[in-house]
Protein backbone atom coordinates (compact mmCIF):
# COMPACT_ATOMS: atom_id res chain seq x y z
CA UNK A 1 0.00 0.00 0.00
CA UNK A 2 1.71 3.25 -0.85
CA UNK A 3 1.96 6.36 1.79
CA UNK A 4 2.60 9.66 1.45
CA UNK A 5 6.11 9.44 2.92
CA UNK A 6 7.24 6.53 1.08
CA UNK A 7 10.50 7.20 -0.64
CA UNK A 8 10.38 7.17 -4.14
CA UNK A 9 12.39 7.43 -6.94
CA UNK A 10 12.51 9.57 -10.68
CA UNK A 11 14.89 7.87 -12.73
CA UNK A 12 17.80 7.77 -10.55
CA UNK A 13 16.28 10.44 -8.26
CA UNK A 14 15.84 9.67 -4.48
CA UNK A 15 12.77 11.72 -3.11
CA UNK A 16 12.14 10.99 0.54
CA UNK A 17 8.28 11.26 0.29
CA UNK A 18 5.49 12.25 -1.99
CA UNK A 19 5.30 16.05 -1.40
CA UNK A 20 6.49 18.60 -3.85
CA UNK A 21 6.73 22.19 -3.73
CA UNK A 22 5.05 23.47 -6.86
CA UNK A 23 6.63 26.08 -8.46
CA UNK A 24 5.74 29.70 -6.28
CA UNK A 25 6.99 33.22 -7.94
CA UNK A 26 8.61 35.03 -4.95
CA UNK A 27 9.34 38.70 -6.48
CA UNK A 28 12.32 37.92 -4.37
CA UNK A 29 15.12 38.30 -7.23
CA UNK A 30 17.33 40.70 -8.36
CA UNK A 31 16.57 43.11 -11.88
CA UNK A 32 18.65 41.00 -13.60
CA UNK A 33 17.01 37.34 -12.34
CA UNK A 34 19.98 36.55 -9.84
CA UNK A 35 20.00 34.46 -6.41
CA UNK A 36 20.23 37.03 -3.41
CA UNK A 37 20.29 36.11 0.13
CA UNK A 38 16.33 36.30 0.94
CA UNK A 39 15.63 34.20 -2.09
CA UNK A 40 18.53 31.81 -1.15
CA UNK A 41 16.49 31.48 2.56
CA UNK A 42 13.37 30.51 1.25
CA UNK A 43 14.96 27.40 -0.57
CA UNK A 44 16.77 26.60 2.54
CA UNK A 45 13.69 26.63 4.71
CA UNK A 46 11.49 24.38 1.95
CA UNK A 47 15.01 21.75 2.36
CA UNK A 48 14.85 22.12 5.76
CA UNK A 49 11.39 21.53 6.12
CA UNK A 50 11.68 17.74 4.55
CA UNK A 51 9.85 18.54 1.30
CA UNK A 52 11.04 15.19 -1.05
CA UNK A 53 11.19 17.41 -4.32
CA UNK A 54 11.70 21.30 -4.59
CA UNK A 55 10.36 22.76 -7.55
CA UNK A 56 11.83 26.76 -8.28
CA UNK A 57 10.08 29.61 -9.15
CA UNK A 58 9.22 30.39 -12.77
CA UNK A 59 12.93 31.19 -14.03
CA UNK A 60 13.12 32.95 -17.46
CA UNK A 61 14.81 31.62 -20.63
CA UNK A 62 15.28 34.70 -22.35
CA UNK A 63 15.55 38.56 -21.37
CA UNK A 64 12.25 39.18 -23.70
CA UNK A 65 10.27 36.21 -22.15
CA UNK A 66 10.19 37.43 -18.42
CA UNK A 67 6.35 38.14 -17.68
CA UNK A 68 7.00 40.10 -13.77
CA UNK A 69 9.56 41.14 -11.66
CA UNK A 70 11.60 39.59 -9.50
CA UNK A 71 11.85 36.44 -11.29
CA UNK A 72 14.24 34.29 -11.70
CA UNK A 73 16.60 34.48 -14.74
CA UNK A 74 18.78 31.20 -16.42
CA UNK A 75 19.03 33.28 -20.33
CA UNK A 76 23.05 33.17 -19.32
CA UNK A 77 25.77 31.52 -17.25
CA UNK A 78 26.20 34.59 -14.91
CA UNK A 79 23.70 32.55 -12.67
CA UNK A 80 26.21 29.11 -12.61
CA UNK A 81 27.74 29.86 -8.81
CA UNK A 82 24.45 30.93 -7.16
CA UNK A 83 22.55 28.03 -8.80
CA UNK A 84 25.19 25.48 -7.86
CA UNK A 85 25.43 26.72 -4.32
CA UNK A 86 21.48 26.43 -3.84
CA UNK A 87 21.47 23.00 -5.13
CA UNK A 88 24.23 21.93 -3.45
CA UNK A 89 22.35 23.21 -0.09
CA UNK A 90 18.96 21.76 -1.39
CA UNK A 91 20.60 17.92 -1.81
CA UNK A 92 22.85 18.26 1.70
CA UNK A 93 19.27 18.36 3.13
CA UNK A 94 18.43 15.25 1.62
CA UNK A 95 15.98 16.74 -0.80
CA UNK A 96 15.62 16.95 -5.07
CA UNK A 97 15.46 20.39 -6.56
CA UNK A 98 14.24 20.93 -10.34
CA UNK A 99 14.28 24.40 -12.24
CA UNK A 100 11.04 25.65 -13.72
CA UNK A 101 11.30 27.16 -16.93
CA UNK A 102 9.45 29.84 -18.71
CA UNK A 103 8.84 32.19 -21.83
CA UNK A 104 6.37 33.97 -20.13
CA UNK A 105 4.46 34.84 -23.46
CA UNK A 106 1.58 38.25 -23.02
CA UNK A 107 0.12 37.66 -20.23
CA UNK A 108 2.12 40.18 -18.65
CA UNK A 109 1.95 43.89 -17.03
CA UNK A 110 5.91 43.87 -17.16
CA UNK A 111 7.04 46.29 -19.34
CA UNK A 112 5.59 45.08 -22.39
CA UNK A 113 6.31 47.89 -24.92
CA UNK A 114 10.10 47.70 -24.16
CA UNK A 115 10.64 44.26 -25.70
CA UNK A 116 9.74 42.23 -28.35
CA UNK A 117 7.38 39.34 -26.92
CA UNK A 118 7.33 36.43 -29.41
CA UNK A 119 3.96 33.86 -29.45
CA UNK A 120 1.88 31.73 -31.70
CA UNK A 121 -0.55 35.02 -33.57
CA UNK A 122 -0.48 38.56 -33.29
CA UNK A 123 -3.75 38.71 -31.12
CA UNK A 124 -4.68 40.55 -27.41
CA UNK A 125 -4.09 38.83 -24.36
CA UNK A 126 -7.53 38.39 -22.64
CA UNK A 127 -6.34 39.54 -19.58
CA UNK A 128 -3.81 42.16 -20.55
CA UNK A 129 -4.35 43.37 -23.92
CA UNK A 130 -0.74 42.78 -24.88
CA UNK A 131 -0.48 41.41 -28.55
CA UNK A 132 2.47 39.10 -29.37
CA UNK A 133 4.88 38.87 -32.38
CA UNK A 134 3.52 36.53 -34.21
CA UNK A 135 6.84 33.63 -34.42
CA UNK A 136 8.33 33.17 -37.88
CA UNK A 137 9.86 29.54 -38.19
CA UNK A 138 13.70 30.89 -37.29
CA UNK A 139 12.53 32.52 -34.09
CA UNK A 140 10.73 29.61 -33.39
CA UNK A 141 14.14 27.59 -33.63
CA UNK A 142 15.74 30.27 -31.63
CA UNK A 143 12.95 30.04 -28.66
CA UNK A 144 13.47 26.31 -28.47
CA UNK A 145 17.24 26.73 -28.57
CA UNK A 146 16.47 29.06 -25.67
CA UNK A 147 15.15 25.93 -23.82
CA UNK A 148 17.59 24.01 -24.87
CA UNK A 149 20.84 26.43 -23.53
CA UNK A 150 18.51 26.85 -20.05
CA UNK A 151 18.60 23.50 -19.59
CA UNK A 152 22.12 22.47 -19.82
CA UNK A 153 22.99 25.58 -17.39
CA UNK A 154 20.45 24.02 -14.92
CA UNK A 155 22.18 20.37 -15.42
CA UNK A 156 25.39 22.00 -15.05
CA UNK A 157 24.70 23.71 -11.43
CA UNK A 158 23.45 20.29 -10.33
CA UNK A 159 19.97 20.59 -10.68
CA UNK A 160 18.18 17.31 -10.74
CA UNK A 161 15.98 18.58 -13.67
CA UNK A 162 13.96 20.74 -15.20
CA UNK A 163 10.13 21.46 -15.78
CA UNK A 164 8.81 22.99 -18.59
CA UNK A 165 6.03 25.43 -18.00
CA UNK A 166 2.72 25.59 -20.17
CA UNK A 167 0.64 25.94 -17.59
CA UNK A 168 -1.23 29.32 -16.19
CA UNK A 169 -1.76 31.46 -20.01
CA UNK A 170 1.84 31.77 -20.50
CA UNK A 171 3.38 30.99 -23.61
CA UNK A 172 3.60 27.35 -24.17
CA UNK A 173 0.01 27.51 -22.92
CA UNK A 174 -0.97 29.86 -25.56
CA UNK A 175 0.68 27.41 -28.50
CA UNK A 176 -1.97 25.36 -27.05
CA UNK A 177 -4.66 27.74 -26.98
CA UNK A 178 -6.93 28.00 -30.47
CA UNK A 179 -7.76 31.96 -29.43
CA UNK A 180 -3.80 32.59 -29.48
CA UNK A 181 -2.79 30.59 -31.87
CA UNK A 182 -4.35 31.15 -35.33
CA UNK A 183 -1.83 30.25 -37.45
CA UNK A 184 -2.37 27.58 -40.37
CA UNK A 185 1.33 26.19 -41.14
CA UNK A 186 2.62 23.33 -39.21
CA UNK A 187 2.06 24.90 -35.82
CA UNK A 188 -1.03 25.71 -36.33
CA UNK A 189 -4.89 24.28 -36.62
CA UNK A 190 -4.98 20.47 -35.32
CA UNK A 191 -3.19 19.88 -31.61
CA UNK A 192 -0.58 18.06 -33.18
CA UNK A 193 0.35 21.09 -34.38
CA UNK A 194 -0.32 23.59 -31.76
CA UNK A 195 1.46 21.13 -29.77
CA UNK A 196 4.57 21.32 -31.91
CA UNK A 197 6.85 23.52 -30.26
CA UNK A 198 6.23 21.70 -26.91
CA UNK A 199 7.58 18.29 -28.20
CA UNK A 200 10.30 19.78 -30.13
CA UNK A 201 11.61 21.38 -26.92
CA UNK A 202 11.15 18.56 -24.74
CA UNK A 203 13.59 16.34 -27.62
CA UNK A 204 15.71 19.31 -27.30
CA UNK A 205 16.82 19.22 -23.68
CA UNK A 206 16.28 15.60 -23.74
CA UNK A 207 18.84 15.10 -26.47
CA UNK A 208 21.12 18.33 -24.88
CA UNK A 209 20.83 16.88 -21.36
CA UNK A 210 20.58 12.93 -21.72
CA UNK A 211 18.27 10.13 -20.58
CA UNK A 212 19.42 10.44 -17.02
CA UNK A 213 17.95 14.41 -16.41
CA UNK A 214 14.82 14.51 -15.26
CA UNK A 215 12.23 16.24 -17.89
CA UNK A 216 8.94 17.25 -16.40
CA UNK A 217 5.75 19.92 -17.76
CA UNK A 218 3.22 21.49 -15.59
CA UNK A 219 0.48 21.75 -17.88
CA UNK A 220 -3.27 23.28 -17.22
CA UNK A 221 -5.96 20.41 -17.29
CA UNK A 222 -8.17 23.17 -18.99
CA UNK A 223 -7.34 26.91 -19.64
CA UNK A 224 -11.55 27.70 -18.53
CA UNK A 225 -11.82 30.41 -20.97
CA UNK A 226 -13.68 29.96 -24.50
CA UNK A 227 -11.60 29.22 -27.20
CA UNK A 228 -8.85 27.93 -24.64
CA UNK A 229 -7.85 24.83 -24.59
CA UNK A 230 -9.26 22.03 -23.15
CA UNK A 231 -8.90 19.14 -21.40
CA UNK A 232 -9.04 16.79 -24.26
CA UNK A 233 -5.66 19.12 -25.60
CA UNK A 234 -4.41 18.05 -22.04
CA UNK A 235 -4.63 14.41 -22.46
CA UNK A 236 -3.27 14.50 -26.10
CA UNK A 237 -0.29 15.85 -24.88
CA UNK A 238 0.67 14.21 -21.95
CA UNK A 239 0.00 11.01 -24.26
CA UNK A 240 2.46 12.16 -26.88
CA UNK A 241 4.55 13.14 -23.89
CA UNK A 242 4.75 10.20 -22.10
CA UNK A 243 5.32 8.33 -25.23
CA UNK A 244 8.61 10.27 -25.53
CA UNK A 245 9.32 9.68 -22.16
CA UNK A 246 8.94 12.84 -19.97
CA UNK A 247 9.73 11.94 -16.71
CA UNK A 248 6.81 13.26 -14.65
CA UNK A 249 3.59 15.41 -15.66
CA UNK A 250 2.15 18.15 -12.79
CA UNK A 251 -1.63 19.08 -13.90
CA UNK A 252 -3.18 22.67 -13.22
CA UNK A 253 -5.19 25.03 -14.97
CA UNK A 254 -6.71 28.23 -15.62
CA UNK A 255 -5.15 31.02 -16.85
CA UNK A 256 -5.18 35.20 -15.20
CA UNK A 257 -8.57 35.65 -17.76
CA UNK A 258 -10.54 32.71 -16.36
CA UNK A 259 -13.13 33.27 -13.67
CA UNK A 260 -10.93 33.53 -9.85
CA UNK A 261 -12.84 30.33 -9.04
CA UNK A 262 -11.38 28.58 -11.64
CA UNK A 263 -7.97 29.75 -11.75
CA UNK A 264 -5.14 27.88 -10.21
CA UNK A 265 -4.91 29.79 -6.84
CA UNK A 266 -8.39 29.64 -6.09
CA UNK A 267 -9.70 31.55 -3.01
CA UNK A 268 -11.02 30.46 0.06
CA UNK A 269 -10.27 26.77 0.21
CA UNK A 270 -11.12 26.21 4.04
CA UNK A 271 -12.31 22.91 4.07
CA UNK A 272 -11.25 19.62 3.03
CA UNK A 273 -14.34 19.80 0.76
CA UNK A 274 -12.68 22.09 -1.36
CA UNK A 275 -9.42 20.87 -1.73
CA UNK A 276 -7.69 19.12 -4.94
CA UNK A 277 -9.89 21.04 -7.70
CA UNK A 278 -8.09 19.60 -9.56
CA UNK A 279 -8.01 15.93 -9.03
CA UNK A 280 -10.62 14.63 -11.56
CA UNK A 281 -8.60 15.85 -13.91
CA UNK A 282 -5.19 14.68 -12.77
CA UNK A 283 -6.72 10.97 -11.65
CA UNK A 284 -7.88 10.47 -15.60
CA UNK A 285 -4.35 11.61 -16.89
CA UNK A 286 -2.83 9.12 -14.19
CA UNK A 287 -4.87 6.37 -15.39
CA UNK A 288 -4.20 7.15 -19.15
CA UNK A 289 -0.16 7.13 -18.54
CA UNK A 290 2.82 5.21 -17.60
CA UNK A 291 4.19 8.57 -16.42
CA UNK A 292 4.20 9.59 -12.43
CA UNK A 293 1.36 12.54 -11.96
CA UNK A 294 1.64 14.90 -9.77
CA UNK A 295 -1.44 17.07 -8.48
CA UNK A 296 -1.49 20.44 -7.64
CA UNK A 297 -4.55 22.69 -6.25
CA UNK A 298 -5.37 23.99 -3.01
CA UNK A 299 -4.09 20.96 -1.16
CA UNK A 300 -3.58 21.46 2.75
CA UNK A 301 -4.69 18.66 4.41
CA UNK A 302 -3.25 15.36 4.61
CA UNK A 303 -6.62 12.85 4.68
CA UNK A 304 -7.37 14.44 1.43
CA UNK A 305 -3.70 13.76 0.21
CA UNK A 306 -4.12 9.97 1.78
CA UNK A 307 -7.38 9.40 -0.05
CA UNK A 308 -6.46 10.26 -3.80
CA UNK A 309 -3.45 8.22 -3.01
CA UNK A 310 -5.22 5.27 -2.17
CA UNK A 311 -8.02 5.97 -4.73
CA UNK A 312 -6.01 7.18 -7.90
CA UNK A 313 -2.82 6.40 -9.69
CA UNK A 314 -1.41 10.20 -8.65
CA UNK A 315 1.67 9.46 -7.39
CA UNK A 316 3.00 12.98 -5.91
CA UNK A 317 1.01 16.07 -4.29
CA UNK A 318 2.20 19.64 -4.93
CA UNK A 319 1.48 22.58 -2.53
CA UNK A 320 2.68 25.99 -3.11
CA UNK A 321 0.27 28.66 -0.90
CA UNK A 322 0.57 26.19 2.20
CA UNK A 323 4.14 26.00 1.99
CA UNK A 324 4.75 29.79 1.88
CA UNK A 325 2.51 29.92 5.17
CA UNK A 326 4.52 27.06 6.54
CA UNK A 327 7.67 26.03 4.90
CA UNK A 328 7.78 23.18 7.82
CA UNK A 329 4.55 22.01 7.21
CA UNK A 330 6.06 18.48 6.13
CA UNK A 331 8.30 18.25 9.03
CA UNK A 332 5.58 18.77 11.32
CA UNK A 333 3.37 16.21 9.69
CA UNK A 334 6.20 13.57 9.85
CA UNK A 335 6.36 14.42 14.06
CA UNK A 336 2.48 13.29 13.92
CA UNK A 337 1.02 16.77 14.16
CA UNK A 338 -1.57 15.88 11.25
CA UNK A 339 -3.40 19.48 11.23
CA UNK A 340 -3.94 20.89 8.13
CA UNK A 341 -1.75 24.12 7.10
CA UNK A 342 -2.42 27.14 8.18
CA UNK A 343 -2.97 28.59 4.72
CA UNK A 344 -6.67 30.33 3.99
CA UNK A 345 -6.13 30.86 1.02
CA UNK A 346 -6.49 34.46 0.99
CA UNK A 347 -4.25 34.90 -1.24
CA UNK A 348 -2.67 37.87 -0.13
CA UNK A 349 0.77 36.53 -0.24
CA UNK A 350 1.81 38.95 -3.51
CA UNK A 351 3.73 41.87 -2.60
CA UNK A 352 5.95 44.10 -4.05
CA UNK A 353 8.62 43.78 -1.62
CA UNK A 354 8.46 39.63 -1.75
CA UNK A 355 5.44 37.57 -1.79
CA UNK A 356 5.54 35.87 1.96
CA UNK A 357 2.05 34.85 3.48
CA UNK A 358 0.80 38.04 5.54
CA UNK A 359 0.52 35.76 8.30
CA UNK A 360 4.31 35.24 8.34
CA UNK A 361 4.85 39.08 7.43
CA UNK A 362 2.79 39.51 10.80
CA UNK A 363 5.09 37.22 13.03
Amino acid sequence: MRDLFDATYLKQVQLKNRFVRSASWEQMASDDGRMNDRLFAVYENLAKGQVGLIITSYTFVALDGQPNPGMLGIYDDRGHDDYRALTEMVHGHGSAIVMQIVYGGTQTFFNPLDRTILGPSAVAEMATGVVAKEANQPEIHDLVKAFGDAAIRAKNAGFDGVQIHCAHGYSFGQWLSPYHNRRSDLYGGSIENRARIIFETYEEIRRRCGLHFLVMIKINSEDFVADGATFEDCRFVCRELARRGIDAVEISGGVFAAEERLRWARPHVVNSEDEAYFAPYAAQIAAEIDVPVILVGGLKSLEVMERLLAETKIEYFSMARALMTEPGLIQRWMKGDRRASKCVSCNQCRHPQGNICILRRQV
